[in-house]
């Protein structure tokens, strides 16, 4: 597997890096599998839970560390935390 970069796009920002070339397509991958209708007849949209804005404090190395790799720092760090409340619910 190789040690590519994923980054997050807005649909917009997608088409314009297709329209400029950005964009590496494979034109030997296979198609995927068609869905079809009865994959789309019980779907159901599903929002994620609002998020609890906040102000906290934290180091400057640390705050440094996830801004490292752009927008959705925030993400990470809840991401983090996440993981930590989780990891500490299984040890009861």
């Amino acid at each position: 597997m190789s040690e590519e970069r994923i980054v997050s796009a807005t649909l917009d920002e997608i088409v314009e890096m297709d329209r400029r070339g950005e964009l590496h397509h494979n034109p030997d991958a296979p198609d995927g599998p068609s869905l079809g209708a009865d994959f789309w007849r019980n779907a159901e949209i599903v929002y994620p839970e609002p998020k609890t804005p906040i102000s906290i404090r934290v180091d400057e190395d640390v705050l440094a560390f996830f801004k490292k790799d752009g927008p959705g720092y925030q993400t990470r760090m809840n991401a983090v935390l996440r993981s930590h409340v989780e990891a500490a619910r299984k040890a009861g």
